[in-house]
């Protein structure tokens, strides 16, 4: 008989793998692989203002990741440094700024690998509240900006030459990634929510004909992961937020080996498989 915190544990990883399959398409389809890290290095200093202010710590995450996203479009408007030069300034030096402004808390107790690799059997009632409004909110969201999303992410200058408004949609993706960072955290850690964004997408990728099923495969591969994860730690009292990322590699180590056959499957029944965006 499972306990109620391995149920929640459960519950919280299952809505942020739904939410991070189809946000971690466009995270993958435009190349911002480095942006999702670089929010996640960040967060830290987040859990550092939740602590001095005294709110929810998810508020304070939220409110950092928010702002590392307005500093990052600021500093973009000037051409001298590259935009990936940006993010590692940023990353780095919101994480440094957490982890030094955390030591110096010497009246809280912190357990700093929790932090940083999850303490997802953590999970408590009001963390799930926060994760499934976070998830509903979010993915209503992403269903009302999905056409104009996967517009800019296929041209560009053609989507803003039809109407699209490229740069609010840009900043609204971007904060939709600084939530799901906030969200994430407790399941897998800060160091490794990049790593829950990105495979199971690349697992999905090579399976999915168009961008929808490979938002669905990628939302059904995390949840496996998170599943997987959690009862392989369980039975092997591994650490969980690592368990989960190691479950989403050997499903796409998986995903490598059945790719091949069923492309091969589809190419004979006239089908084709390929994910529609690259």
């Amino acid at each position: 008989m499972l306990d109620d915190f391995f149920w929640r544990a459960l519950l919280g990883g299952i809505g942020v793998a739904l939410l991070a399959g189809p946000l971690g398409c466009f995270v993958v389809w435009r190349r911002m692989a480095y942006l999702g890290d670089s929010l996640a290095h960040g967060a830290l200093l987040g859990v550092a203002l939740g602590l001095v202010l005294g709110i929810d710590l998810t508020i304070g995450i939220v409110a950092s990741s928010v702002a590392l996203v307005a500093m990052l479009l600021l500093l973009q408007r000037q051409r001298r440094l590259a935009g990936d030069t940006l993010l590692v300034i940023l990353a780095h030096g919101a994480l440094s700024l957490g982890l030094v402004a955390v030591s110096f808390m010497e009246g809280q107790r912190i357990d700093l690998m929790a932090f940083l690799f999850g303490d997802i059997l953590a999970v408590s009632r009001v963390d799930l509240i926060w994760i499934y409004a976070g998830v509903v909110a979010i993915l209503c969201v992403i269903a009302l900006l999905w056409r104009p999303l996967l517009a800019v992410t296929v041209h560009e200058e053609l989507a803003r030459a039809e109407g699209v408004r490229v740069t609010l949609v840009s900043i609204i993706f971007m904060l939709l990634i600084a939530v799901t960072v906030a969200l994430a955290m407790k399941v897998v850690g800060i160091l490794l929510i990049a790593s829950l964004l990105i495979i199971p997408v690349a697992a999905a990728r090579r399976l999915a004909r168009t961008p929808e099923q490979m938002a669905i495969l990628a939302s059904l591969a995390g949840v496996l992961s998170v599943v997987g994860g959690l009862f392989g730690s369980l039975e092997w009292d591994t650490p969980s937020g690592p368990s989960i990322v190691v479950a989403a590699l050997a499903i796409f180590l998986l995903g490598l080996v059945v790719a091949g056959p069923a492309a091969l499957l589809g190419r004979r029944l006239g089908l084709g498989i390929s994910p529609g965006i690259n």
